[in-house]
This record gives structure tokens, sequence and C-alpha cells, in this order.
């Protein structure tokens, strides 16, 4: 197994001006790992996957893709990447088979252009041009482009932008198709779900520089934070945050036995909650909620 890392970032700087776009960022990331990065505009995402691609130089800082400085990469390191953008118009006359066999030209090993057409779900486009794709065939068809190399390591920004529901969730499972394949994915998102899903770790990166890097389901703390329980009494929503969630609705059952309890919810902070404390923007309120204490409560405290 390789445990040399496909991405190596270390002290990262790159300033435009006053700006400190990046800022002492630190990263890495494991072959073969779907890794996510979030954080709110400006926060430095976007120059950083730059730097990582090769198409942006850094100010100082380490940095190490598939072992190699980008900044001094050749054609044979850029034919173990794939990148994919959050939008692309090229090529628009060209039929969907046209441009896949096309780009497959540009690499020393490509995949089957009309196996890699079916793999995507655009068998039955592809005869179509580009410019007729709908959003969501686009970027099934940018996927294609991207990974046509055999890429080690792929790069995607904002992949689902402009999808709908059923369209991100199958986009979604091409992607764990192609981790299980062995390919690492390096992509960015707003679409916090998205993260939630496809990731096995993310980082927040926040005034450039990773804030917070964890499995999802453990980031910032989520696995162990204390759990809301909440309840309707007496027409009321009552809840109560306990570490020990398991005791108070067993004692919940008791008292309302043999009924069920009224509305009952066991509550741990979301992926957005945690992420939405980590970049300073307060979480959400739920509304129309009355909490009330109740002597269960303090008897539970």
């Amino acid at each position: 197994m390789n445990t040399t890392p496909a991405v190596l970032v270390r002290d990262l700087h790159k300033h435009y001006g006053a700006k400190r776009a990046v800022d002492g960022l630190d990263l890495t990331v494991h072959p073969g790992e779907i890794f996510a990065v979030l954080g709110p505009n400006g926060a430095g995402k976007t120059t950083t996957i730059e730097i990582l691609e090769g198409y942006r130089d850094r100010d100082r800082g380490e940095v190490a893709v598939l072992g190699v400085d980008p900044q001094r990469a050749d054609r044979r390191w850029r034919s173990r990447i794939g990148i994919v953008l959050q939008s692309a118009d090229d090529q628009a006359e060209l039929t969907v088979r046209e441009l896949v066999h096309h780009v497959a030209l540009y690499y020393p090993r490509p995949r089957d252009p009309e196996q890699l057409i079916d793999a995507v779900g655009l068998s039955a486009k592809a005869s179509t041009r580009v410019r007729q794709l709908s959003g969501g065939q686009r970027r099934r068809l940018d996927v294609a482009l991207g990974i046509v190399g055999r890429p080690e390591l792929l790069f995607l920004d904002e992949p689902t932008t402009g999808f709908d529901p059923e369209a991100r969730r199958s986009f979604w499972e091409l992607l764990l198709g192609l981790r299980d394949e062995g390919t690492t994915i390096l992509l960015t998102t707003h679409y916090l779900d998205e993260a939630e899903h496809l990731a096995d770790r993310v980082a927040v990166v926040r005034d450039g520089r990773v804030v917070a890097l964890d499995a999802p389901a453990a980031l910032g703390g989520r696995a162990t934070h204390e759990a809301l329980v909440r309840w309707q009494e007496d027409g009321v929503t009552r809840e109560r945050r306990t570490p020990t969630p398991t005791a108070l609705v067993g004692e919940l059952a008791r008292r309302f036995a043999p009924d069920e309890v009224p509305g009952l919810a066991v509550l741990r902070p979301t992926l957005e909650d945690v992420y939405l404390e980590m970049v300073g923007e307060a979480p959400r309120a739920s509304a129309g909620d009355t909490t009330v204490s109740t002597p269960l409560e303090e008897a539970v405290r």
C-alpha cells in the first residue's frame, strides 16, 4: 500500500499586496480518499487548489502533489492528475464522442473512450453536441474528460453546482465508484450534505488557514457533543441538552408509558452547525421552538 501522501502542504503562503489569501496553510491528503475543502468565499480555497494544480505560484511553503512540486512539474506529472473546473464552455460544437476521443489522445494510457462515455451515463448522448447538453450532462462530460487519462488524483471544483437533487445523487455514486477504483479525489464544495456523504475527511479553511480537519461525523467534536433531547408535553416543546441521552429517553419512556413519547427526537450538532461556528457565522435557530424546564430535566442534570 502506498503511504506517501497524495498531497502534502506545509506553511503555504500566497499574498496579493496586503491581502493574505493563503496564510500558513497545512494540509495532507492520503492516497485513495475523498477529501473535501470547505470554507466561505475569500477563505483561500481556490488559491490553494490552483497552487496544487500548478496553475498559480506560491510565495513560500512546501508543496508536494503526487511527490512532485507543481511549480516545477512536467508533462508526465500533468498526465497523472485530472482537473474538473467549476464551469467549462469549450468545444461546444463537438459531439460528446468526438470530444472524449480527442482528449484521450493527449494521454499515454487513456481509458477506452466508449467505455468511459457509458460509465458516466452519456451513451444516449454520445452523438449530441456539447452545447445541447443539460447542466448535469455537461458535468458528467467534464468528469469524463477529467478521468480519461486515468488520473491518480482528481481535482473537483464545486462539482454539482446547478444540479437537481436526482442528478446530484447520481453524480455522487459516480465519484464513490472512482474512489473505490483507487482514485484520490480532492473537492471543494459549498454543499455540506455533499461533503458529509462523500468525504472521508473534511478541512475547514478560514482566513487562509485550516482551522479544523477530521472525518465529517467527528468534525468539531460532533461525535462526543452533548445531545439535545426534544419532546412535546402539555402542548409545549420541551428540550434538554445532556451527555447521556439514553438515560433521559428511558426516563421519558417510563413517564409516558404505555404511550409513545410525543414528538421525541434526539439531536446532535449537524455538520452545518459546527461549520458555521468555525467560520464565525451563527447557526440558524429553529423557528417556533419554546423551551421550558421541567422537574424531569432537573432530575437528570
